[in-house]
């Protein structure tokens, strides 16, 4: 399938890193403390953050601000700019040290997949919402891999809004310079998945690490044209080799 594309943007999280579960548990550590804190009126509205049904809804794929205001939402705080700033520095504090502290592995699958790429000549990008990045790729070990890196950094100095709005996709493509519709993009988020879909890609690959009951369907929904467990399933399933 990914013979017919002449570009392929990654997205960085959980998909070329085994980083999104570093972030889910600085995300629930941050939001849990919020919630004994402040805990809502509601008492349906107390249970502690889900690191798996929880991120993926509300935060996975997203800036920290974006997703602390979603999540927030979704327990009935109003978006007051000075509580989603607290949540999201505590979250980002929490994030750095475990990533300093332990660092990340790039999965092995993905790593084969971008070099059979890169072999095939076809330029490969990594985009993410994060500023961590480009301290994630480097930490483990992949960073010259990509001909192009977009992340929340660039995004923010651009100007480029926050999936579900494919521009930091769409900014990735132009600086491989591949059209939209000549191009793939591989997530792991349904924001992701979406952005994908909104701007025009010729495929959308998306990722599903969880085992999770329904999260394929979700990505289907949300706008994947196909999900696989490991992108080392492309290799036998029409990627160059």
């Amino acid at each position: 399938m990914l013979r017919d594309v002449r570009a392929v943007v990654l997205d960085t999280d959980g998909v070329i890193t085994d980083s999104a579960r570093v972030h889910a548990a600085a995300w629930k550590t941050a939001f849990d403390a919020f919630l004994r804190e402040h805990p809502p009126e509601n008492p349906d509205l107390r249970r502690p953050f889900d690191p798996q049904d929880d991120y993926l809804r509300y935060v996975d794929g997203k800036s920290r601000i974006d997703g602390a205001a979603a999540f927030l939402a979704s327990r009935g705080f109003a978006s007051s700019a000075e509580i989603v700033q607290a949540v999201a520095a505590d979250k980002e504090r929490l994030f750095t040290e475990q990533l300093r502290e332990h660092g990340v592995d790039a999965y092995p699958g993905t790593v084969r997949l971008v070099r059979a790429l890169r072999r095939a000549r076809v330029p490969v990008a990594a985009a993410s919402a994060s500023r961590h990045a480009r301290e994630l790729l480097d930490h483990a070990g992949v960073l010259d891999l990509f001909d192009a890196l977009v992340d929340g950094g660039e995004a923010a100095r651009l100007g480029l809004p926050g999936k579900p709005q494919p521009d930091l996709f769409l900014e990735a493509a132009r600086r491989l310079g591949v059209p939209a519709d000549r191009a793939a993009v591989v997530e792991d988020a349904l924001a992701g998945v979406e952005a994908g879909r909104r701007g025009g890609f010729a495929l959308v690959v998306g990722v599903d690490r969880t085992a999770g009951p329904d999260t394929t369907e979700r990505l289907l929904r949300h706008g994947a044209d196909i999900v696989v467990r490991d992108l080392g399933e492309l290799l036998a399933g029409g990627a160059p080799t």
